[in-house]
């Protein structure tokens, strides 16, 4: 893996968390205000905030998906993780398990063992 593409998928990481905290957070926000307070309205602060992060979210992807290389299956499945609550959590898991994997894999390569 290339610097830019480990680029691509540590700022594609690390705006999914935030971003999956904000959707949460909104929605949470938007249920409380028509059940519980009618004067509880954060969504002219939040929404915003949420709008920036998710715009961030699916440029990122968009780069990431362009220099990983990834299926058109991989992609899609990055860009659904942030429509669905809490979906930015299961993106920043599996990007970290595929850096994990592939530092392995670049250091197997380095000692010359098999199979790598």
């Amino acid at each position: 893996m290339d610097l830019k593409t480990a680029s691509a998928l540590r700022r594609l990481r690390l705006v999914s968390v935030p971003e999956g905290i904000s959707w949460i957070v909104l929605a949470v926000c938007t249920v409380i205000k028509y059940t519980v307070a009618s004067g509880f309205n954060v969504a002219p602060v939040l929404g915003p905030i949420h709008g920036v992060l998710f715009v961030l979210y699916v440029i990122f992807c968009l780069d990431a998906w362009n220099r990983a290389k990834w299926s058109f299956r991989t992609g899609a499945l990055y860009l659904a993780y942030s429509v669905i609550p809490g979906g930015g959590f299961i993106a920043e898991r599996k990007l970290k398990r595929e850096a994990e994997s592939a530092v392995i894999a670049s250091r197997a390569r380095r000692e010359g063992i098999v199979g790598a």
